[in-house]
């Protein structure tokens, strides 16, 4: 059903931003992902504890060298067409 939501091609770009966004909120938040939560009961269940706010901090710095990676490799991919695109001119 949420497939049905857009109709026609979607842009590579958009569809590159929305797969570097759902990658970004399990990093900041606990409650991010199913995984994460997962993880935190298995830790728990070994006798670790890990605060909200030990994974925020970690998970910002994570998360910033992610999105920098991400956003290098789509400035490339974007001057690499730019680029095809002006030697057809």
């Amino acid at each position: 059903m949420a497939g049905n939501v857009v109709q026609g091609r979607v842009p590579e770009l958009i569809t590159s931003a929305v797969l570097i966004d759902i990658d970004l909120g399990p990093n900041l938040s606990i409650t991010g992902s199913l995984a994460t939560i997962l993880w935190l009961v298995a830790l728990r269940r070994d006798g670790q504890t890990v605060s909200a706010w030990a994974f925020l901090k970690l998970g910002a710095v994570v998360m910033t060298f992610a999105l920098l990676f991400s956003l290098g490799v789509a400035i490339t991919f974007i001057t690499k067409i730019i680029n095809q695109l002006l030697q057809k001119i």
